[in-house]
């Protein structure tokens, strides 16, 4: 099996680059700071017209008919690009919630008692009973209560703790309750079940991984340019080796992730997020370091690939669950997921691939 990236592949993740590049460069970026984190939606359709949503469902469905591993490519480049708002849902949603797939909706998850991001925003809602959109929607929205983010990117809003009644008979979800008579409302529940849990943890590692790949250029970029004692920064021993062990996290990382890709199996994914929560915090931090004073300053980027990558961190599949996914496979050969957890319909897994 071929573990190189494909020509098509490559091509795929060049144009979402040169994509992000022209629709969200470091003006457009910071001018989000600035609106609080409020989304662009003409950037969102822009995203589903390139195919960002619909990358996976099939072509006679509207979609590009591609599988995970290039949907994780994608979302590499969005995490390079500290891309806002809530891809990996509205992804995951395209074909089951209308305009999710052309960027005309925007979706996002409402996974346990976990804040919501861009809830005020959003046209639909994943919860675990299914998609929450219309009057339950917006009764969940009211009840729910914004708190602070510590990604100025990333709005956050708590979601109610009780259920909320949508309409005659229905609970329309504190998050996660299966919509149902009120009367037997269902305790809190993940907003993804079964493969799509993975799936959404995957893409999520992808964001990460993208984002210790960009802080390690910053860091690289910047220990060559900066003089102290007539001489670059990045000549000096302990400069050197901050950056060779940002470069020994993310590849790893970046192996985990793309193997996880490739094989869909739930305890890759889980190494996988392990490995890429940690290169993407732990290098956003020693990038602040080399940067010194000014990589604390609100007008340095690093501090943003910082708090983006605790908050992601601190999401779906979090760094404890993922190592009781791995302690409770220990000893046990667990069956791998097969062709439609990792590619897209039609597609083989001879061949290359992420």
């Amino acid at each position: 099996m071929d573990f190189q990236l494909s020509d098509d592949q490559r091509a795929l993740r060049s144009g979402m680059r040169d994509l992000l590049g022209a629709v969200f460069d470091r003006d457009r970026m910071r001018a989000a700071v600035e609106r609080g984190g409020a989304l662009d939606r003409a950037l969102w359709r822009e995203l589903g017209a390139a195919g960002f949503f619909a990358l996976r469902l099939p072509e006679e469905d509207g979609g590009v008919g591609l599988g995970l591993p290039e949907a994780v490519l994608l979302f590499e480049e969005a995490g390079r690009a500290l891309l806002p708002g809530p891809l990996v849902a509205t992804h995951l949603a395209a074909g089951r919630v209308k305009g999710a797939a052309e960027g005309a909706a925007v979706v996002t998850a409402a996974d346990g008692d976990r804040p919501v991001a861009h809830l005020a925003e959003a046209d639909a809602v994943l919860a675990g009973g299914g998609p929450l959109d219309g009057e339950a929607l917006r009764a969940f929205v009211a009840a729910a209560r914004p708190v602070r983010s510590m990604d100025p990117l990333t709005p956050l809003h708590l979601p109610p703790p009780e259920p909320v009644v949508g309409g005659p008979g229905r609970v329309a979800f504190a998050p996660g309750r299966v919509a149902g008579p009120a009367a037997s409302a269902p305790g809190r529940a993940p907003a993804y079940a079964g493969r799509l849990r993975y799936e959404a943890a995957l893409l999520s590692a992808a964001e990460q991984l993208g984002s210790a790949a960009r802080t390690t250029e910053m860091a690289v970029q910047h220990a060559r340019e900066r003089q102290q004692f007539g001489a670059p920064i990045g000549s000096f021993q302990a400069v050197k080796h901050l950056c060779a062990d940002m470069l020994a996290r993310t590849e790893p990382a970046r192996a985990a992730v793309y193997a996880a890709a490739v094989t869909g199996d739930p305890l890759e994914i889980a190494a996988a997020e392990l490995l890429a929560d940690e290169a993407a915090v732990r290098n956003a931090r020693d990038c602040l370091q080399i940067h010194g004073g000014m990589g604390f300053t609100w007008e340095a980027d690093v501090h943003l690939h910082l708090k983006r990558a605790w908050l992601r961190a601190a999401t779906g599949l979090t760094e404890a669950e993922a190592e009781e996914e791995l302690a409770a496979g220990l000893g046990a050969a667990p069956p791998r997921s097969g062709s439609s957890a990792a590619y897209g319909p039609g597609r083989s897994q001879a061949g290359g691939g992420a």
